[in-house]
């Protein structure tokens, strides 16, 4: 005989969104934590033209993943401008959560991935019409990077209640967006038609870095500090031992990019010899973090495969696996390159095949999760019926 009570609560499981009580409530319970998802998928799909021998092959494969990206990012633009509208007066209730609050920062950086994307892939595609899009939108991109910047830290000092023993490296997420957009800033410079503006991109891209990377080593220092002294985060903060190896990277990527473009820029406004100083400190700086980053991503591999054997739930925090692994990836390719070396590319191609590993798993239970309903969870109202 069937239990109909079983066979129903079977039928809901089934059904999209099966968790929420009303199709409105993924609108409702719907937080920034999603823009990680761009991040991910964005870097994955610059670094797979990067590979040595096989790049050009995998191009369209990145091409068809930067595409999937903006509507990723539309999409997710549209249901978390609906919360506001719709929700307003709980939307609000973000800026007094001491973590969700970070993910701001996850905006600016999802758009400085497609803005990236628009040059590796659109630009060749569609020519030059693309780049002053892209030149407004990183503008607009700055602007917002600046803004959580200093205004999520701010918040943090004001109304948060933060504890050294509840720290993780999500601090690094507000403050790590203004260093990803000078990295942008870099790539998009040399494609720009003036002098001037070329200029203008190139020193507020240096004025970025510095905003964002010394802050970002300081609350690494404090990071350090808090796991000796606290030990490692909850499980359902497993991914965040990965984020402290997104400012390293992005700052070693920032340092090459730019001091790659710094000689001809410079030398347009007389400062040759300033330039070539750029470049040389671009190389060496660049090495060093890379170095850097080397020591993070061996402690944090250490560390996952810890969380690993003692079972993780799965959550939207895992797309911390997958961007900073690829910035960095991003960055190895590049000292490659800049250093005509083949080391890197091998190391490169080995760490591009893991990131594509992890983009798979986290996208696939991320399809899974979101088809049920379970992922749409807005902590920030979590005793609000």
């Amino acid at each position: 005989m069937i239990d109909r009570r079983n066979l129903g609560a079977t039928l809901r499981g089934l059904k999209p969104l099966g968790h929420l009580d009303h199709p409105r409530e993924m609108i409702r319970q719907f937080t920034p934590n999603w823009f990680a998802a761009t991040m991910g998928t964005g870097i994955l799909a610059l670094a797979l033209p990067q590979l040595p021998a096989i790049g050009a092959v995998l191009r369209p494969v990145g091409a068809a993943l930067w595409l999937f990206d903006i509507l990723l990012f539309l999409v997710f633009t549209a249901l978390y401008a609906a919360r506001w509208i719709l929700f307003g007066h709980e939307a609000r209730r973000i800026f007094g959560h001491n973590t969700v609050s970070m993910f701001i920062g996850t905006i600016p950086m999802g758009l400085a991935t497609l803005l990236n994307g628009a040059l590796a892939f659109g630009l060749p595609r569609w020519g030059t019409g693309v780049i002053p899009v892209v030149e407004a939108l990183w503008w607009i991109d700055v602007a917002m990077a600046m803004g959580c910047g200093v205004a999520i830290p701010y918040l943090m000092f004001t109304r948060q209640e933060h504890r050294l023993d509840d720290m993780t490296a999500v601090w690094l997420l507000p403050v790590v967006a203004a260093e990803v957009a000078g990295a942008s800033g870099a790539l998009l410079a040399p494609h720009l038609a003036g002098a001037q503006a070329q200029f203008a991109v190139l020193v507020t891209s240096y004025v970025l870095w510095a905003y964002s990377v010394p802050v970002a080593f300081g609350i690494l220092s404090i990071l350090v500090l808090r796991m000796a002294l606290h030990r490692l985060p909850h499980e359902s903060m497993a991914a965040s031992s990965w984020l402290a190896l997104g400012p390293i990277g992005t700052g070693a990527l920032g340092l090459l990019v730019l001091g790659g473009d710094a000689p001809a820029i410079f030398a347009a406004h007389g400062m040759a010899e300033t330039g070539i100083v750029a470049q040389g400190i671009g190389v060496v700086g660049g090495l060093l973090l890379w170095g850097t980053g080397l020591w993070w991503l061996l402690l944090a591999t250490i560390i996952t495969l810890r969380y690993f054997r003692a079972g993780v739930p799965f959550n939207l925090g895992w797309w911390g696996y997958t961007f900073p692994l690829g910035v960095y990836t991003v960055a190895t390719f590049r000292l490659g390159t800049t250093l005509h070396l083949a080391l890197f590319g091998m190391i490169g191609a080995v760490l591009t095949a893991t990131l594509a590993i992890m983009w798979t798993l986290v996208a696939g239970l991320t399809i899974r999760g979101g088809w049920k309903g379970k992922l749409f969870v807005s902590p920030c109202i979590a005793n609000i019926p």
